[in-house]
């Protein structure tokens, strides 16, 4: 997007004087000409909410139509404007699929977005035929002119420490196992996982828990005297100067994930002068500086820079560590970052390449993966009791398991990764070997073969997804679309426009519907049939299981208890078999 994104530019200042050369020609154009698309189409295509599939990330964003960030600057958006030129028909202007996609005269994902006859589709015209007019050497010399225009300057992501990355750091900071932050205000996903900048603030309840959890860990560290040696010297008394000096650069180091600058070293060397003097006791005054550590932005948030500009090399060296080990740098990292072993690209990856050989790296990468495919949403699904008298916490724990077990198989085996989503074979347990119809392997979670013809494969087949993508009493297309969508495929799919009502149609036993018969109301609904069309087939292909997980071949509907209308007595639920339509596909 961002390239295409640049193409605007002067727009064509075209009256050129004459005999004028044709590039000369491009950049001459009047102010009118120049402001047409800013202010008059690119406010039709936004209001068309064309961006919300055409762009980085969305479903549409392989096209050759990206819209430009938000807050792009005019040039982007006249550049925006150039680029859709890469859709005009040039000798048939009316067959132009910049005209046809938006206004449904042709098949277009996103339905009619600009109404046939209006003056959105008139103005959308008049640019469609003023592209169409353009010559190969006049678009090139206008687009010679734009500079590169990518929306506002690149700022330096500052993140915190997850929840589990902050458990993972004092472990092997402090020695301490409590894993304080499980009891830490939940975190937000975001884009899939925890660790996005954007929902990483610190709200009021999970400052004071930083607090909180400061002084436990701090007073825990040094309850029976410096138990887990993180003072590396003896102190002669309670206010030893040297041990001083040693302790808090050493363990500052380690702590911030960075040498201290002289500010900081002198703040906590006046805080420990200050307590253990006071109080007589030198670890006294040592536990009052880890507490204020581990309050410090810097020991709470990853900073690729360092204070005043420090160096990168640190800042490489806690990134690698977060990303694949999910906590703070070893003492290898730190002497490479102090030696400046991370100029190379070859020396980060040989890092890279010793820290994922470790067991670390793999716990590490089963945190991502629960992440990814959202364990905890998992372990948390509820069923209907009467319907689902087996499913339980067990059941759930052994879902997540096996898609463990697969990936781990695949990353640490050095396995083709397509095997994710074809591999005919998977991990059972006895318990998910008796959800699948299987005979169990000879130990839980051992290697089994698909038989021949079986419908399940790789991931798309898991009871774990299969469930996560279900619904207490059913299952649902959309929800199992919508995750491949955005989960696998990385796009973005618009959220439901406002008011919309997302009820599906009753079944009662005069009009037994399956799921995919009733969702055909949403595709017959233009506020719904954009996005619906994008997802629902991808989930009528998983029709096959149901909402945990079991093969089906039909579905059986259980109609609402009638009353008879004469004794007003409650009849018995009817159940209702419904052959299955199991096609699906993906555009």
């Amino acid at each position: 997007m961002r390239r295409s994104v640049e193409l605007l530019g002067a727009l064509l200042l075209v009256v050129a004087l004459a005999g004028a050369q044709t590039a000369q020609r491009a950049n001459s154009a009047t102010a009118s000409d120049d402001r047409f698309f800013v202010d008059k189409i690119y406010p039709v295509l936004e209001a068309a909410e064309c961006r919300m599939c055409h762009n980085d990330n969305g479903v549409a964003s392989a096209t050759r139509v990206h819209f430009p960030p938000p807050d792009a600057k005019p040039d982007a958006i006249r550049a925006f404007g150039l680029a859709l030129s890469a859709v005009v028909d040039r000798n048939n202007p009316d067959a132009s699929l910049l005209l046809r996609k938006p206004t449904a005269r042709v098949a277009h994902g996103g339905g009619e977005r600009i109404k046939k006859g209006t003056g959105e589709e008139a103005a959308l015209q008049s640019w469609i035929a003023y592209l169409a007019k353009l010559t190969p050497a006049d678009l090139n010399a206008a687009l010679s002119r734009l500079k590169s225009d990518r929306g506002p300057a690149a700022t330096t992501l500052v993140r915190r420490l997850t929840h589990s990355q902050y458990n993972n750091t004092v472990r092997d900071l402090l020695g301490d196992f409590t894993r304080p932050a499980d009891q830490f205000p939940q975190e937000d996903y975001l884009h899939g996982f925890t660790n996005q900048a954007e929902g990483q603030s610190i709200p009021p309840i999970l400052a004071e828990a930083y607090t909180v959890a400061s002084e436990k860990l701090a007073a825990t560290a040094f309850r029976h005297g410096d138990t887990q040696g993180l003072v590396p010297c003896k102190a002669s008394s309670p206010s030893d100067a040297a041990c001083r000096d040693r302790f808090i650069p050493e363990f500052g180091l380690k702590a911030v994930r960075r040498p201290l600058t002289p500010l900081e070293t002198s703040g906590y060397t006046t805080l420990f002068t200050q307590t253990a003097t006071q109080k007589k006791d030198f670890l006294a005054g040592i536990q009052l500086v880890v507490e204020a550590m581990l309050q410090s932005p810097s020991f709470l948030f990853h900073l690729e820079d360092g204070p005043n500009g420090a160096s990168r090399q640190y800042g490489i060296a806690s990134r690698l560590s977060y990303f694949l080990w999910d906590t703070m740098p070893d003492a290898e990292l730190l002497r490479a970052a102090a030696a400046g072993e991370f100029e190379t690209a070859a020396n980060i990856r040989k890092f890279a390449l010793r820290m994922m050989d470790t067991p670390q790296s793999r716990r590490a990468f089963e945190g991502f993966v629960g992440q990814w495919t959202r364990f905890d949403r998992v372990l948390g699904s509820v069923r209907n009791a009467r319907q689902y008298t087996d499913f339980n916490p067990s059941l759930l724990a052994s879902m997540t398991a096996e898609t463990k077990h697969l990936l781990n198989h695949l990353v640490w085996g050095y396995k083709n990764f397509i095997e994710m989503f074809s591999a005919d074979y998977t991990f059972l347990s006895a318990r998910l070997a008796q959800l699948y119809g299987l005979d169990a392997p000879p130990e839980d979670f051992g290697v089994v073969k698909y038989p021949a013809g079986s419908t399940r494969a790789g991931i798309l087949g898991h009871a774990g997804f299969l469930t996560l993508t279900g619904n207490p009493t059913e299952t649902s297309p959309t929800a199992r679309g919508l995750y491949v969508r955005e989960n696998f495929l990385c796009q973005e799919v618009p959220p439901p426009p406002p008011g919309v009502d997302p009820t599906l149609p009753a079944v009662s036993a005069e009009k037994p519907m399956t799921t995919r018969e009733r969702l055909g109301a949403h595709v017959g609904n233009r506020n719904c049939s954009s996005c619906h069309n994008l997802i629902d087939p991808i989930g009528f292909g998983l029709e096959g299981f149901d909402n945990v997980g079991r093969f089906r071949e039909k579905v059986t509907i259980r109609t609402a208890q009638l009353r008879d209308a004469v004794t007003n007595a409650q009849t018995a639920s009817r159940y209702i078999d419904l052959p299955l339509d199991t096609k699906g596909y993906i555009q």
